[in-house]
């Protein structure tokens, strides 16, 4: 879609993680787009829920198969602002995700090229297009902000 990028859409995702954030939840934000539009959004919600598994992605993910009503999204990308973890790299190959743009770099988790990148081995039936560091220094930022803030209480 013309004036539309990958800046744009991280931007929506940045506005989700700061929905966590006012929630204080890890600020991680996401949002799944289809044609140049936005599907669903989905920000941390493991502490709110007690639930480990309520990642920003999966809850995106979730969102995007019920408004489809399908699960194989092959013709969505995946926005997040920080890079997935093994268990949502993992979502996004069986949701057959055709596309995953993420912020900040993730040291300590990061398996879409950081410690491993999941989406693009060949022994997985799908893979994904990556692309990585989209907006990194804003979508780290936040990250850095929060956790300092943890710090001092």
């Amino acid at each position: 879609m013309p004036g539309i990028n990958d800046d744009d859409f991280m931007l929506e995702a940045l506005v989700e993680a700061k929905k966590a954030m006012e929630r204080d939840e890890v600020p991680i934000g996401a949002v799944v787009v289809r044609d140049g539009k936005i599907i669903a959004r989905g920000y941390n919600q493991k502490v709110m829920h007690h639930n480990t598994i309520l990642h920003a992605e999966i809850v995106a993910l979730q969102e995007t198969m019920q408004v489809l009503g399908d699960w194989r999204l092959n013709d969505c990308t995946l926005y997040v602002t920080l890079e997935p973890c093994p268990m949502c790299a993992g979502a996004c190959i069986n949701a057959r995700v055709g596309r995953i743009v993420f912020g900040a770099y993730d040291p300590k988790a990061g398996c879409c090229g950081t410690l491993y990148n999941l989406p693009v081995d060949s022994r997985f039936n799908h893979r994904a297009d990556v692309v990585g560091g989209v907006l990194a220094k804003e979508c780290g930022q936040i990250l850095s902000d929060f956790f300092a803030k943890r710090r001092q209480k």
